[in-house]
């Protein structure tokens, strides 16, 4: 796992499939989403390179149910004692109670997905001791307040977080950037695209300085015009 400083206060974690984020307060550290079946250890040991103790991440925020997002999160929240945050409609899939719904593929993300699905480790995630559901408009305690959008489409409970006072959004897989060229673009793997293309103009219109995608490079500057060229382009 990569562990690469992007501002003072956050750290992108970069596994060999998807990503996730680490923010500092001053007291405490809050993880959005977790890695891949795996990753707890890798993520508590990541904390620990960093001057701090895995006791330290309060909160492990998950932006959606997906493997490579949720996967690591019982097992770093054993180690951690660290609160789990879910949306309410994906908490059911991220506890282990119910087997969460598959994307509605394009034809061609067949291959796209057959390809990332190689690098996913085998096996069933560790559940949660428990998952804190959250819904739109609640404010988390961690970066000035941080606000949980709902961004259905990529999944029915998917979220992003907004931070107003530090100017910094996590998409989730609600937007990606490009593997070639880094460039913005909608998530892919879907339950439904049009809803998904709402949701990213909801995210376009906040006004953000730095995106934080779940797969590839973040924006670091100049987001919001970022994704609003994301929602034009979607439309052309």
């Amino acid at each position: 796992m990569d562990v690469i400083e992007l501002l003072p206060r956050l750290h992108l974690l970069r596994f060999p499939v998807g990503q996730a984020y680490l923010w500092h307060d001053r007291d405490e550290l809050t993880l959005i989403d977790a890695g891949t079946i795996g990753s707890g250890r890798t993520i508590a040991d990541a904390v620990t390179a960093l001057g701090h103790s895995p006791e330290d991440v309060r909160r492990v925020v998950l932006t959606h149910f997906h493997e490579d997002h949720a996967g690591g999160a019982g097992e770093f929240a054993a180690l951690s004692g660290a609160e789990v945050l879910a949306h309410h409609r994906d908490a059911p899939f991220v506890r282990g109670e119910l087997p969460g719904p598959p994307p509605r593929f394009e034809e061609w993300e067949l291959p796209v997905h057959a390809e990332a699905a190689r690098h996913l480790p085998p096996g069933t995630p560790l559940p949660p001791p428990s998952v804190t559901e959250v819904t739109d408009g609640d404010v988390l305690g961690f970066g000035g307040g941080a606000h949980v959008l709902h961004v259905p489409g990529h999944t029915d409970g998917s979220i992003a977080l907004f931070l107003p006072a530090q100017g910094v959004l996590f998409t989730g897989d609600t937007v990606a950037a490009a593997p070639v060229d880094g460039t913005p673009i909608p998530g892919v793997f879907n339950l439904d695209r049009r809803q998904l293309l709402a949701s990213v103009g909801r995210l376009a219109d906040l006004g953000a300085e730095v995106a934080c995608f779940g797969h590839g490079d973040p924006v670091l500057h100049g987001a919001s015009a970022a994704l609003r060229e994301v929602t034009a382009a979607a439309r052309s």
